[in-house]
Order: C-alpha cells, then sequence, then structure tokens
C-alpha cells in the first residue's frame, strides 16, 4: 500500500519532469525546421509559408540523401560479417590478448573522429581511387562503428545456455559452420539487429569523421547540412534539416519497428 501511494505521489513530478526535458529537446528541433518553411526568417511567420526552400535544398543536396542512406546499409552489412565472428571469438576467447584486442577494437570511439580520419587520410589518401569513393568514408564508419556492434552481439553470445548448445551440437557430430549458423547466430538474432539498429543510426549521423573523409563528389546527408549552414540561407539550412528528419525518422521507425517484431518473435 505504502508503495503504491508513493508512486502515485511521484508520477505527477516524473511526468512534469519528462514534459520538460522533451519540450526543451523538440522545441529548437521545431524552430529550426520551421524556420525553413517561412519565407523570410528575419520576419518570421509573417513573412508567409513557402515549399521554394524544400525546393532548392532537392535540388541541391538531393544526392547525399541516396548516398548516406546506401552508405548506412552498406556499413550494417559490414559490421555483421565483420562482427559477428568477431564477437563470437572474443566472448569465447578469455586469454590476456583477447582483452587486449577488445580494448583497442574501442579506441576509434574514445578516440576523436577526426584524429581517426587523419589516420586513414595518411594511411590510405595515396590512393586515389580509392580516396575519391564512398568506399574511403565506407572505411572509416565501419572503424567507427564495428565496437558497437561487437559489444551488442559478444555481450549475447556469453549467456551460459549457448555455451550448453554449442557443446550439445559439437557431441551430436556439428562442424563449427554448422553450430555457428545454425544453433548460434539464431539464438543471438535479435541482439543482432539491435546492433544493426545502433550502426545505422551512427552511420546516418555521423559528420566529424565524414567530414574530414568527404570530397565534393562523395557527401553525405550530414556534410551536406553543415554545408549548407555555413554557406547559405539559414532558411536553406533550416530546410535541409526538415528533409533530414523526412528522410532518416520514417527509415529509423520502420527499422525499430522490425528490430520489435523480431524479438517478439525470438525472444530477447
Amino acid at each position: 500500500m505504502t508503495t503504491a501511494r508513493s508512486g502515485t505521489s511521484r508520477s505527477p513530478v516524473l511526468a512534469t519532469l519528462t514534459g520538460l526535458v522533451a519540450f526543451f529537446t523538440l522545441a529548437p528541433m521545431l524552430l529550426s525546421v520551421l524556420a525553413g518553411l517561412v519565407s523570410n526568417y528575419g520576419r518570421g511567420w509573417r513573412s508567409g509559408f513557402t515549399l521554394r526552400w524544400l525546393v532548392e535544398v532537392w535540388d541541391s543536396y538531393g544526392s547525399t540523401v541516396t548516398g548516406s542512406l546506401l552508405l548506412a546499409a552498406t556499413c550494417v552489412l559490414c559490421t555483421v560479417l565483420l562482427g559477428v565472428p568477431c564477437a563470437w571469438a572474443l566472448a569465447r576467447s578469455r586469454t590476456r590478448a583477447a582483452r587486449l584486442f577488445e580494448e583497442l577494437l574501442t579506441l576509434p570511439v574514445a578516440v576523436p573522429g577526426l584524429a581517426t580520419a587523419l589516420a586513414l587520410i595518411l594511411a590510405y589518401g595515396q590512393v586515389q581511387g580509392f580516396r575519391q569513393s564512398y568506399a574511403f568514408i565506407l572505411v572509416g564508419h565501419v572503424v567507427f562503428t564495428l565496437p558497437f556492434m561487437v559489444r551488442t552481439v559478444a555481450s549475447a553470445f556469453q549467456r551460459r545456455e549457448l555455451v550448453a548448445l554449442d557443446e550439445a551440437a559439437r557431441t551430436l557430430g556439428a562442424s563449427f559452420v554448422q553450430r555457428f549458423l545454425g544453433v548460434l547466430v539464431p539464438a543471438v538474432f535479435p541482439a543482432i539487429v539491435a546492433g544493426c539498429l545502433m550502426v545505422f543510426t551512427l552511420s546516418v549521423g555521423e559528420f566529424n569523421l565524414t567530414w574530414m573523409l568527404h570530397t565534393p563528389l562523395t557527401r553525405t546527408l550530414p556534410v551536406g547540412l553543415a554545408d549548407s549552414y555555413a554557406s547559405a540561407r539559414i532558411e536553406i539550412g533550416s530546410a535541409y534539416t526538415l528533409v533530414f528528419f523526412l528522410v532518416i525518422l520514417p527509415v529509423l521507425w520502420g527499422l525499430q519497428a522490425a528490430a520489435d517484431f523480431i524479438r517478439k518473435h525470438h525472444g530477447t
């Protein structure tokens, strides 16, 4: 009884706090979006509303939409192919070398993106065809996002019941490939999906590293957004923000819905 009353008395405070946090978080974004829909930002909504700035943004930066989505999707594929086997190996190994490798793997997260990008430029920047392609940015995104996939999936591989399943399958004569693809991967599939959602989100919104690695022909959505704010009217930059939301939010909602569906039908 006391606990129920205490929870009831705290709920208005929690609701108010949540509302304030939501307001201070969403209000700047809402104002930025509205600035891209008015004819003149200096005069505000009294100048009238227009879609002119959205059209200009799409004409100038529309190519960054397809490039960013394909880049993020390819980054997800690469991190799955590299990260899932790596996560299994780290989850099974107890050696000092494995722990050291795991710490080195997280360095790109701790080191500023500009430093990581500079290292990639110094190492591979002389390869002209590679340097001027989206593949160069892809390498940077994979380096940055791979630790998130590995950590997410490795924690799932460490469950004791998976060790028992692996041992049972091996006792029955299953090869490593059969055990890995037929037993272990399906068991941690929800964790892989969660890692994919995280990697896609990080790749789409990554700016610091991408800004150093991009060329005029390989711009992404965040780089185009920065360029529009720096070199164009505030209305165009704000309209670009609206385009960013219109493109990314439906994709993220769809991925989140797919992740929730998979968790519901395949367990956590």
